[in-house]
């Protein structure tokens, strides 16, 4: 991406944001609609139908679903804002690599593939409570590498991540965005007692503070108190709009991430679904003002994009009884 400040690409992507295709998610509507009527309601797998529908602008079908994963470290962990250390990400990212970690099992079990980026795990961002967390080109360039997520043909893409101190990240953005202090957007993340939360809560009202005067504009936002692996999901989110590929978002950093896309335009998070109700109260509070539905409701609270392939394989049966319904109304028109 080349302009003349790094963000105008971005914004320049956010001015032709393609609309969803009403005719064909009324058409799989009708489709439910009508085998509802005699054997009863299918529940929500007619509304995920339907989001498939419209967002891909075909038939609902899933043949390529992926889990992307993005990982990245975060200067704001040197005030012990987690229990684990931060080489953790990086172990993390290597069992995953490996195949031992959840994610690859759930993968496997629902026919998904996996990709992992490492963004640059051996540099963490800076401390968001003293400094900005990025630069605008590195923001944009970040920005620009998760767009490549959905290169290779996807058609559903589910996000999650990775991130040592990245729960404490998306509280500083959940509280710019939506306003409100600390003490209201942290939450447990992957296991904080009530002194690491406190400790988190005065983190994030430290950076509110600092980066105060600079907020108003959400990219702006996401330079100063985001990570890389923020970034990098904002971009994936916003290909995969231009692509017509559906989204699940899994986790914080997606959450997060969402919510500023949707502070840029309103419509910008319409393609996507949420996989769980999150475990943290915040971040359910921040799904609840995206007007995301969550998918399942399972309780994890981390697992490297666990929950989206799980609901991967939710969407997947929605399109497939969807592929029935419609089969059952051709063949009673061929009949008629």
């Amino acid at each position: 991406m080349e302009s003349a400040l790094p963000f105008d690409d971005i914004r320049a992507l956010m001015r032709q944001l393609p609309a969803g295709d009403e005719g064909l998610a009324e058409r799989v509507r009708f489709d439910f609609l009508s085998r509802s009527r005699r054997f009863g309601s299918p529940g929500r797998l007619e509304e995920i139908a339907v989001w498939l529908a419209r967002w891909t602008g075909r038939a609902p079908a899933v043949r390529r679903p992926l889990v992307a994963v993005f990982a990245g470290n975060h200067g704001v962990t040197v005030h012990g804002v987690s229990p684990r250390p931060v080489e953790e990400t990086a172990r993390l990212v290597e069992l995953c690599a490996a195949g031992g970690a959840a994610i690859n099992g759930v993968c496997l079990a629902n026919d998904v593939g996996l990709k992992v980026f490492d963004l640059a795990l051996h540099l963490p961002t800076g401390d968001i409570s003293a400094e900005a967390a990025l630069d605008e080109r590195g923001c944009a360039a970040t920005m620009a590498f998760g767009m490549e997520a959905v290169a290779g043909g996807t058609d559903l893409l589910c996000i999650g991540d990775l991130g040592v101190g990245n729960s404490t990240v998306a509280a500083a953005l959940l509280a710019a965005l939506f306003g409100g202090s600390g003490a209201d957007w942290v939450g447990q993340g992957s296991g904080a007692d009530a002194a690491m939360m406190a400790r988190k809560a005065e983190i994030v009202d430290r950076a509110l503070a600092l980066h105060r005067g600079h907020l108003s504009d959400p990219l702006e936002t996401l330079r100063r108190l985001g990570g890389r692996e923020f970034a990098a999901i904002a971009g994936a989110i916003l290909a995969a709009r231009m692509e017509r590929v559906p989204v699940i978002l899994d986790g914080g950093a997606a959450i997060a991430a969402a919510a500023l896309l949707h502070q840029l335009d309103a419509s910008a998070t319409a393609h996507c679904l949420v996989a769980q109700r999150p475990v943290d109260a915040g971040l359910a509070r921040a799904v609840e003002r995206l007007g995301l539905k969550p998918i399942l409701d399972l309780g994890i609270s981390g697992g490297e994009g666990t929950a989206g392939a799980l609901a991967a394989g939710v969407v997947k049966a929605a399109a497939q009884v969807a592929t029935t319904f419609a089969e059952m109304r051709s063949a009673a028109s061929g009949r008629a």
